[in-house]
């Protein structure tokens, strides 16, 4: 990062805009910057050794408009709170407005109420928009009703362009090729990919997820001790209340069904798509079953590759011949432990965002500058056409006889 505050300050008068970054994704950073023909401000975010987070803006973002681009990582906590803090500095420096450049945002996924749980991509937003944001620019959230959890307004950038290129370009004889959706929640994807390559598409169903699983968690509770010394029978298979003698159905556990793949798969290529690459478990599953199918080339591809864990060993293992994702998250040290990753590139989305916001933000800077001009002179002039009131003042005009102007000696008598 560029450590000369000056400079920085010269960037900022020709474009009106800072760049910053935190420690998630560097080399994003650089290459947005590089295609804003800008450099990164001068910032430092370092961690002491009792793990608390310090961040040391060396420039001044007085009335300037902040850009922070930061990313979900494998320290996800941590990022976070970078983010924070370094929200929180600009805005007790008096910026103008804040910017948050997410590409992946951390917790999207945690964003229903599940059992007796809670909401963190709820807190998440609200926490960011205390910390100072004015503007949210992110990519493919998990789901788009997380948008309605932020105070501030949100671009969520979507990264099907890219990918739907590297598919025409990169992937040959991609004509034969059927899109597969891992699951029934990632249907409406996987649909909107085959329209517009006009391709067939294929669900695997019969995969439940975990989080959806009907383990006992209290919520049949209060336990049917109410009962005990009433002299009644329990129903099978019910709940029997003494005070209203109503049965209460009980839920009935779901049975995972045979796995299954509607579509035909047969002598193709299939593409399995879906937003994050994450758990691996799924998708290294889903390979087999298709190549059992008949499927002779797999690939996975989506829009985050978090690739936590042991996911970079059991791709390389898998039946899967390539993963294609985008560079929102960091993954370089996944690649050197798995040849089949393919990265591609979506700088440059994030630049035009910024570039379209900052050209939009100035327009409307100028148009209310000329509007208070315009509301100045029009004042000026009904103060100029006002008449006072006070005893002893006269108005201080030319005054005409038959449209010719009187001189100053005559107009004083």
């Amino acid at each position: 990062m560029p450590r000369n505050p000056s400079h920085a300050m010269n960037i900022a008068s020709k474009t009106g805009l800072l760049l910053f970054t935190g420690n998630s994704h560097p080399d994003l950073a650089r290459l947005v910057a590089s295609r804003l023909g800008l450099e990164l401000a001068p910032c430092s975010v370092r961690n002491d050794e009792n793990a608390e987070t310090k961040v040391d803006i060396d420039c001044s973002v007085r009335g300037q408009d902040v850009f922070i681009i930061q990313t979900g990582s494998k320290e996800v906590n941590t990022s976070i709170m970078e983010l924070l803090i370094m929200m929180y500095a600009c805005k007790t420096s008096c910026a103008e407005s804040i910017v948050a450049v997410i590409p992946y945002l951390p917790y999207s996924k945690q964003s229903k109420m599940r059992k007796r749980g809670s909401i963190p991509a709820k807190l998440l937003a609200s926490l960011l928009c205390k910390a100072g944001m004015t503007h949210l620019i992110t990519m493919d959230l998990h789901a788009k009703e997380i948008q309605g959890f932020f105070d501030v307004p949100v671009d969520n950038l979507r990264a099907s362009p890219f990918l739907l290129q590297y598919i025409q370009e990169q992937i040959p004889d991609y004509r034969n090729a059927v899109i597969v959706a891992k699951n029934p929640g990632s249907a409406r994807r996987a649909q909107s990919l085959a329209e517009r390559l006009r391709l067939g598409l294929a669900v695997i169903h019969g995969e439940t997820k975990e989080a959806e699983s009907d383990a006992i968690d209290g919520r049949h509770s209060p336990p049917p001790v109410v009962a005990q010394n009433t002299g009644l029978e329990w129903p099978s298979g019910r709940y029997w209340s003494a005070d209203f003698g109503i049965g209460v159905p009980m839920l009935t556990a779901k049975e995972k069904p045979p796995i299954n793949v509607v579509g035909d798969v047969g002598g193709r290529i299939a593409i399995i798509v879906d937003d994050i690459i994450d758990d691996v478990e799924t998708f290294v599953a889903c390979a087999s079953m298709l190549k059992d199918r008949g499927a002779y080339k797999i690939y996975a591809m989506a829009t985050h590759g978090l690739l936590s864990s042991d996911a970079p060993r059991l791709l390389e293992e898998s039946t899967i011949d390539e993963i294609v994702v985008t560079n929102s998250v960091s993954h370089e040290v996944q690649k050197l432990q798995c040849h089949k990753i393919k990265t591609v590139d979506i700088s440059v989305l994030i630049s035009e965002a910024i570039r379209h916001f900052q050209h939009k933000h100035c327009q409307e800077e100028h148009q209310d500058e000329e509007e208070c001009e315009e509301e100045e002179e029009g004042h000026l002039v009904n103060k100029w056409l006002q008449v006072p009131q006070m005893a002893g003042l006269r108005r201080i005009r030319k005054i005409t006889v038959n449209d010719e102007p009187l001189s100053d000696a005559e107009d004083d008598r």
